[in-house]
This record gives C-alpha cells, sequence and structure tokens, in this order.
C-alpha cells in the first residue's frame, strides 16, 4: 500500500492540547512522524522585557496550569541567582512542600486522562477527586486553586496557615491509600497492560541523545533528577530516592509517576519533620545588576530552567525557557515508529503533553 500523511490535530483527543502530530504510514504502521508546535504561541518571554521582575511572577504561573507553582518558584530562582538574593530556610522547606503537593496534583492529572485515553474511565474519576485534596491543600495556602502568585523573589508570599501541617498529614494518609487503589484499578485491567506494556520503546541512549529528561527518560532507567544531581531549596538535607523503571516503555513511563506521587508524600513528611521557625521572606532589589544567571528545577514533566540577563534596570533585558516537554517531544518520532496508529494515543499519552510552557 502507499505510504500517505496522517494529521493528527490541531484538534484532535489525542493532543491534550493545540499542537499538531503528523504520522507517516503504511497501512496501519508508522514509518515516519513529525510534531508541528507553534498554534498556541502568545510571545511570553518578550512580554517579560516591559514587566517588572515581580510582574513576572502571575506570569510564570501561566506557563503551565498543572504546574504553575514550579514555573513561578523556577522563575524566583533565577531572579535571586541574578540579584544574589539569599532565601530564609523556612521558605525554602515550605517551597519544598508546595512543590511537592504540585507535583503530586499534576502527576494525578496525568494519571485522569491516561485513564480517558485508554478506556478505564474509572480512573479518571478517582484520579481527578483525589486530585481536588490537593488543589484544596494548595488553596489554603496560597488563595487560589489553578495560578497561584505564591512564590516571591525572597521566599514565599506567606506562612503556612494554622492547622495546615495537620490537615496535610491527614490527606497524605488518606492518599497512599487510594494510590493502592488506582494500581488494583490500571495494573489488573488486561486492556491498559496490553495498550502500554512493549509499546512506545524509548531506549535509553536515544532518551539521552535526544535531551529527554523527568519521567520519560527516568521510565528508561536512567537514574537522574535534578533535585538530586544539581540540588536546589533544601531537597539535598531531605532522605529521598529518585524512582525509575527499565523497560523504556509506556508501562515504565506510568509506574515512574505513580513511584513519584509516593515519593512526594515521604518528601512532604519528612520537609515538616525539619522545618525551623524563623522569616518566611526577604526584600529583594528593585534593580538587578548587568549579569546574567540561570537556574534549573525538576517541573513534574522534566528538566526546566530559566536564564536571565539584567541591565541596571527594574525589568529584565532578556528572559530565555527551556520546556522540558519541547524537547521530549523531539523524540517522538522514535516512539512511534514501527507501531500502530491505534497506539498513538498510549505512546503520546506516557508523555504528559503541556501546551502552555512548549509553544509560550
Amino acid at each position: 500500500m502507499a505510504e500517505m500523511w496522517i494529521n493528527m490535530g490541531p484538534q484532535h483527543p489525542m493532543t491534550h492540547g493545540l499542537w499538531n502530530l503528523r504520522v507517516k504510514v503504511d497501512g496501519e504502521t508508522i514509518v515516519d512522524a513529525e510534531p508541528v508546535v507553534g498554534y498556541l504561541h502568545r510571545g511570553w518571554e518578550k512580554l517579560t522585557e516591559n514587566r517588572m521582575y515581580p510582574q513576572i511572577i502571575p506570569m510564570s504561573d501561566r506557563l503551565c496550569y498543572g504546574a504553575s507553582m514550579s514555573w513561578s518558584h523556577l522563575y524566583c530562582l533565577a531572579v535571586e541567582e541574578l540579584m544574589d538574593v539569599e532565601v530564609p530556610e523556612r521558605a525554602e522547606y515550605i517551597r519544598v512542600i508546595v512543590l511537592e503537593l504540585q507535583r503530586i496534583a499534576s502527576h494525578l492529572m496525568w494519571l485522569a486522562a491516561y485513564g480517558t485515553d485508554l478506556g478505564l474511565l474509572t480512573g479518571f474519576v478517582y484520579a481527578m477527586r483525589e486530585r481536588e485534596l490537593f488543589l484544596d491543600l494548595l488553596q489554603s495556602v496560597s488563595g487560589a486553586r489553578m495560578t497561584y502568585n505564591y512564590m516571591r523573589i525572597g521566599g514565599v508570599r506567606n506562612d503556612l496557615p494554622p492547622n495546615f501541617e495537620r490537615d496535610c498529614l491527614r490527606t497524605l494518609d488518606f492518599f497512599e491509600k487510594k494510590l493502592d487503589e488506582y494500581e488494583q484499578i490500571y495494573d489488573k485491567s488486561a486492556i491498559f497492560r496490553l495498550r502500554t506494556e512493549g509499546v512506545g520503546i524509548l531506549k535509553a541512549a536515544d532518551a539521552i541523545n535526544l535531551g529527554v529528561t523527568g519521567p520519560s527518560l527516568r521510565g528508561s532507567g536512567v537514574r537522574i533528577d535534578i533535585r538530586d544531581h544539581d540540588p536546589y531549596s533544601v531537597y539535598d538535607e531531605l532522605d529521598w530516592d529518585i524512582c525509575t523503571h527499565p523497560d523504556c516503555d509506556c508501562y515504565a513511563r506510568y509506574k515512574v509517576r505513580m513511584d513519584e506521587m509516593r515519593m512526594s508524600c515521604h518528601i512532604i513528611r519528612e520537609a515538616f519533620k525539619k522545618m525551623p521557625d524563623g522569616p518566611v521572606r526577604v526584600k529583594a532589589p528593585r534593580h538587578a545588576p548587568k549579569r546574567t544567571a540561570f537556574a534549573r528545577v525538576e517541573d513534574p514533566r522534566g528538566e526546566a530552567l530559566m536564564y536571565v540577563i539584567g541591565d541596571g534596570t527594574d525589568k529584565p533585558f532578556r528572559l530565555k525557557v527551556r520546556s522540558p516537554i519541547f524537547v521530549t517531544v523531539s523524540a517522538v518520532p522514535i516512539m512511534l515508529k514501527g507501531y500502530k496508529v491505534a497506539d498513538v494515543p498510549a505512546i503520546m499519552g506516557s508523555v504528559d503533553m503541556c501546551l502552555g510552557e512548549t509553544d509560550r
């Protein structure tokens, strides 16, 4: 049969956002693929050049509504490096706690969507139900449920509310039991296993060569996590481990995210035990010096990086973002070749696409 190109997007249930996946097929078999992004480009980096440094924090929230706390934290880290601002220790522990709450909420949203993609509608309902508990906790800290505007250059906006530690630990105890139920639903589903095991293979060498990071890289058995290899905040003072899986397929990427949610619960408990009293914010200078700085963090989707250039004014001369999904999507052709068109939702779903940060 003659080969032909098929457009899966920019409006398609598989895409989970506004982008296009072109696949070249020979019958039902994929022989090539080409991701096309740019439909959601809004000039985010250029817009920052006309904002004062504090005004960019709420803009950073909007890079990814599923991980907004992570992106505004990354921006504050980069500017703190530029301005040589030292963050109070209590604020660093609070940051770790809210970042791990955000990681769990993000992974739950992915799990819900992945269940829907593969016919597990019960999984969607369960995961979205428990995600509400974590949004409630983040709302109690920040006052918002999606774009939090909580991070500040020099710390966090406010201290934790009364009884937050009690409520958070109760939620974690409840949630860890629910994780066992999730695995009963997903792992015991013959359909889910058939559609994910041995599908979308991304070997470790290919993942490294293409710059893939995050759960997609660790699902290929590569033990790399920025929280461990280039620690920020107080991750190096906490006892935790990197989650990996050796099988390189969609199921491996699912298992990594499930293990990471358990590890996030562990990290939060460790942070509460060691968190000291004290201030949660210092006053940052209004103007940045003429120099450059960068920071990187382990976003729920991989390594996120910001590079900022100061020119002595109260606005950045240039702010550049490295999006984990923009890089990971370059590995899509390798993950798709040789599989059937019906495998596309399972493979692309395992990547956890986010177009807000990819297109910016």
